[in-house]
């Protein structure tokens, strides 16, 4: 399905997209700083945002635009923020190519849009946000490079698969705990990553468990005894510096203790075949 959406997009796939969302969220970003108060900053955003109602209306814009909305945080945190973004982007577009990176932003954005008008006809919802599809670019990163160390503050190091586990235990609890409405955002801010490693994880869950099951075997197999006693059960695993032996003149291997090598009554082909 992937490939045959690859074809048909990329005629119209846009090279360094992450540069381009990042350089016109910065700008819409320092244009509502410089105003802040005033009309023309707050009427730029206003009119960017993924409102359903007002996209019903005819300002249809909306349904681009919104991936420009930047951080609602503090500029050191929106730095952090880009900073990020453009490494996790620009990486997985190196490593998928253009086309790939371009349709794994679009199934996303695609989603969200389809779960904010679900949450507003249901009234759940007026703007939609596109923080948790930014989101999932970081958790595609991480799950291509999992050992990727991150210098938190550029002091702690931390290896990148740790905060994304971090993140998912976040959206694992929004989804237990919050609301239908919550859950749908969660679920369809992730479609796009599941979209793209669902069968990965899938195939990875089912080879765990066919390895926890060997293990299993194996274990079992490792803990049956060498040596059993016919006469009294004592075996080697129980009592490992007991010197078995095997009667010569029972038939098969019969295998006794030390007591009952000597005291016991043999074991002839008729018995056995009785």
């Amino acid at each position: 399905m992937l490939k045959r959406l690859e074809s048909l997009l990329r005629p119209w796939a846009i090279p360094n997209l992450t540069v381009i969302l990042i350089a016109g969220q910065a700008l819409l970003y320092v244009l509502k700083m410089a105003r802040a108060g005033g009309n023309f900053g707050g009427d730029a955003l206003a009119k960017i945002h993924l409102a359903p109602g007002m996209v019903l209306d005819g300002e249809v814009w909306r349904l681009f635009t919104f991936a420009f909305v930047p951080p609602q945080m503090a500029m050191i945190w929106a730095f952090f923020y880009w900073m990020i973004f453009y490494m996790c982007g620009t990486t997985l577009e190196n490593e998928w190519g253009t086309v790939r990176y371009n349709l794994f932003l679009l199934i996303g954005i695609i989603a969200n849009i389809v779960a904010a008008f679900v949450a507003w006809h249901f009234g759940a919802l007026d703007i939609a946000s596109n923080g948790f599809l930014y989101s999932t670019v970081f958790l595609a990163f991480a799950r291509l490079f999992p050992n990727f160390v991150i210098n938190i503050f550029f002091i702690l190091p931390i290896q990148i698969k740790w905060l994304a586990l971090l993140m998912w235990i976040g959206l694992g609890y929004g989804l237990i705990v919050g609301d239908w409405m919550q859950r749908l955002l969660i679920i369809a801010s992730v479609f796009n990553y599941l979209v793209f490693f669902g069968r990965d994880h899938l195939r990875d869950l089912k080879q765990s468990q066919r390895r926890r099951s060997y293990q299993s075997r194996a274990e079992k197999v490792g803990k049956a005894p060498v040596h059993t006693c016919r006469i009294c059960g004592l075996d080697s695993n129980t009592s490992p510096k007991t010197s078995f032996r095997y009667c010569s003149k029972c038939a098969g291997q019969q295998c006794y203790c030390p007591e009952h090598i000597q005291n016991h009554e043999h074991i002839v082909e008729a018995e056995e075949a009785v």
